[in-house]
C-alpha cells in the first residue's frame, strides 16, 4: 500500500464581490483564489491519489464562495475531501450572506458527503485506507458557535471505529485535538482553536489504534504527538507562510507504515511577486494588540507598561510560530517570561530541537 496525497488548509476562498476588507485580519483573503489556483496547478503535475482540505474553505460561509469552490474542485483530476471550518458555517440558520449549518453537505456531495443529512462521514478512499471526516462546529442555545463533537457524532464514531480495525484510519477535523502551543487548551487566546471535548475523541482514537489526525484552524505549520497519535495541522493558504503539504505513505510490511511529509509554499502569484515577505510584514504590523494581550493575560498578567516594553521584541513572533520549526529565546526578557517563550519553539520535552513541522518522516 503506497500512495500520495496533499493537504491545503484554510484557503478562505472569496470571489471578488464578497471580499470583506478587515484591517485587523492576519490573513490576506484577497489573494485566496490566486493562491489556490497556483497550488492546484502544482498538484496537477503530481500523481496524487487525493487532496484533503480540513476546513475554512470560504471567507465567511457565503453561498457564492461555496459555489465557486465546489465547481472548481469538481474539475480536478483527483478526489478532494473536505470538512467544515468555523468560517464555513458561521450561523446555524441561513442568513442573507451565509449558508446555514445544515446546508454545508449539499455543496460538497462529491467531496465526502454522500449523506446530505449529516455533517460528518466516512469513506474508503483507497483499499485499506479509511477517511473519517468530522464536524467540530456546534452552536449553543444563544446560537454562539464553539468547537465540539455532539453526542450523536460521538456515538456514530464509537460504533464505526471497531469496524475499521484492519484499515489505516485518517481522521480530518477542523479544530485541534492535541495542543500545538503551550497551555493551548486552557489559555484564553488558544483554547478557542481546541475541541472542547478533545479528550473523548483522543480516547476513542487511541483505543481504535488510529494514529493520524489532520487539522487546520490555527494557521500554523505544526506536528504534535500525544498518546501515540500524530496531529498534523497545516497553516492557512492565505496567511504567512502560505503552505501546503504533500505526503507519501509507504507500507513496508503488514504492521509498518512510514509517512514522508514535505511542505511547500506559495511564494508569489501574479500581482504579488513578493508574497511571503509582504504577508510576513503584515503579520508583524498587525501583531501588537495580540502580543499585548498575550503578555497581560495569564500566566503572567504583567502591567500594560511592562508589556509595552517587551512587545517590540515579539513583532514577528507569530509569523515565526506560523512558519514552524523555529526556536525562540529572548534573553532581554525576565527569566520566567523568557523560559515561557522558549517553550513555543520546536523542542522536545527535554529542550532539544525537534524540527518536524515542515519536513518529517513518521514511522507508525
Amino acid at each position: 500500500m503506497n500512495f500520495r496525497f496533499a493537504i491545503l488548509s484554510d484557503p478562505h476562498v472569496a470571489v471578488p464581490h464578497t471580499i470583506n476588507h478587515d484591517p485587523t485580519r492576519f490573513s490576506m483573503i484577497e489573494i485566496g483564489i490566486l493562491a489556490i489556483e497556483k497550488v492546484i496547478s502544482d498538484l496537477e503535475q503530481l500523481d496524487l491519489d487525493f487532496l484533503l482540505i480540513p476546513g475554512d474553505l470560504t471567507q465567511d460561509g457565503e453561498p457564492d464562495n461555496h459555489f465557486w469552490l465546489q465547481q472548481r474542485l469538481a474539475t480536478l483530476p483527483f478526489p478532494v475531501y473536505v470538512v467544515p471550518g468555523n468560517h464555513d458555517v458561521p450561523t446555524l440558520h441561513p442568513t442573507q450572506h451565509t449558508i446555514g449549518f445544515r446546508e454545508f453537505p449539499n455543496y460538497y456531495r462529491s467531496h465526502g458527503y454522500n449523506n446530505s443529512h449529516q455533517c460528518y462521514y466516512t469513506h474508503e478512499i483507497l483499499p485499506g485506507v479509511q477517511l473519517i471526516g468530522l464536524n467540530s462546529n456546534q452552536f449553543n442555545e444563544e446560537g454562539k458557535q464553539f468547537g465540539c463533537l455532539d453526542e450523536e457524532q460521538l456515538a456514530w464514531l464509537e460504533q464505526l471505529l471497531p469496524q475499521l480495525k484492519d484499515q489505516l484510519i485518517l481522521v480530518m477535523i477542523h479544530h485541534n485535538i492535541i495542543e500545538h502551543l503551550p497551555g493551548q487548551a486552557i489559555h484564553p487566546l488558544g483554547k478557542r482553536y481546541m475541541l472542547d471535548n478533545a479528550s473523548l475523541l483522543l480516547n476513542l482514537l487511541k483505543n481504535a489504534g488510529c494514529q493520524l489526525v489532520f487539522t487546520g484552524h490555527l494557521h500554523v505549520q505544526d506536528i504534535a504527538f500525544y498518546n501515540n497519535i500524530y496531529e498534523i495541522t497545516t497553516g492557512s493558504l492565505v496567511s504567512y507562510p502560505h503552505p501546503y503539504r504533500v505526503i507519501e505513505v509507504e507500507q513496508k510490511d503488514h504492521k509498518s507504515i512510514n509517512l514522508n511529509i514535505k511542505s511547500h509554499r506559495v511564494d508569489s502569484i501574479p500581482g504579488w511577486e513578493n508574497l511571503t515577505a509582504m504577508s510576513r510584514q503584515l503579520l508583524g504590523d498587525r501583531s501588537f494588540p495580540f502580543m499585548i494581550k498575550l503578555l497581560t493575560t495569564s500566566p503572567f498578567g504583567i502591567s500594560m507598561t511592562e508589556a509595552e516594553k517587551l512587545v517590540p521584541h515579539l513583532k514577528y513572533f507569530w509569523a515565526d510560530i506560523a512558519e514552524g520549526d523555529n526556536l525562540f529565546d529572548f534573553p532581554e526578557f525576565p527569566s520566567e517570561i523568557r523560559h515561557y517563550f522558549q517553550k513555543f519553539g520546536s523542542v522536545k520535552p527535554d529542550g532539544t530541537p525537534a524540527l518536524i513541522d515542515n519536513y518529517a518522516r513518521l514511522e507508525l
